[in-house]
């Protein structure tokens, strides 16, 4: 294989993990200010575990937890082949994403509403009235929270996770994929799912810490199952990555991205 059609397939598949990447963390962003009970969306009734007197536990989640799990295993794969550069460019690339879409969002909460956009929407389905821009505003209001926050909890986890990933593979060699990867996305989870709630829903928002507590416990051990349930998926990543490359120049670019990676978290 040439030098030029390796280094545009190296090209290739960084841009499309960096996609997958921005496009999951983005979205994330912006439907995490809904709340859900899992229990209820399965079908069943919450179930109000007692913990610590009257603090109940229910699988309450932030609708983002349904995407962040994506962005720490592209994370990882990113990691593997890339190293703590690629991860750091495609984190602040996508840092400045979010932030430009959190500024478009203000700006768009600014802009005076159009009469007849009130007057057709001023119903929901059953027939209630309600004030359609105060509907969008408070929604899109709770968002930049969630944004916020994020970016805050977004950039701690991403570098957590590549310390604690290169250290394990330090560790460990080029195998035992799935420890290093679940291993340092557990980590990097465990700070994101509590640090995000505590500014957005604590610091900024009219939670309690119980609050905090309840729906932080129920995202991380969502995030934990899942985690670990996706883990088959890494080998299969690495398994299609390997075809394309080629075995010997992914194991190299492997080698290459944890010499250049180092011991230090930034």
């Amino acid at each position: 294989m040439s030098e030029s059609v390796l280094k545009n397939k190296k090209t290739s598949l960084f841009i499309i993990l960096s996609g997958i990447f921005i496009t999951n963390a983005l979205i994330a962003e912006l439907v995490g200010g809904k709340i859900f009970s899992f229990e209820r969306t399965m079908g069943f009734e919450p179930l109000e575990i007692t913990l610590l007197g009257d603090f109940k536990l229910q699988f309450n989640l932030t609708a983002g937890v349904l995407l962040w799990p994506v962005v720490f295993i592209t994370t990882d794969i990113i990691n593997e082949y890339f190293g703590k550069k690629g991860v750091k460019r495609i984190t602040y690339i996508t840092v400045g994403l979010i932030a430009y879409a959190f500024i478009i969002i203000y700006l768009v909460m600014q802009l005076a509403p159009a009469d007849f956009w009130l007057d057709v929407n001023n119903t929901d389905a059953a027939g209630n009235p309600f004030n359609i821009n105060e509907a969008f505003q408070k929604v899109f209001s709770q968002g930049l929270n969630i944004i916020f926050a994020s970016l805050i909890a977004f950039l701690i986890g991403q570098f957590v996770d590549v310390f604690v990933f290169h250290r394990l593979r330090k560790l460990t060699g080029k195998n035992k994929i799935w420890l290093r990867a679940t291993g340092s996305t557990l980590v990097s989870q465990l700070i994101d799912s509590f640090v995000v709630l505590i500014v957005a829903f604590y610091i900024l928002g009219p939670w309690s810490l119980k609050q905090v507590m309840a729906v932080g416990i129920t995202n991380y051990t969502y995030k934990f199952l899942v985690a670990v349930a996706l883990t088959p998926l890494l080998y299969v990543a690495h398994h299609f990555i390997d075809k394309y490359l080629g075995k010997e120049e992914a194991d190299k670019l492997a080698k290459q991205a944890s010499e250049e990676s180092g011991d230090t978290l930034f």
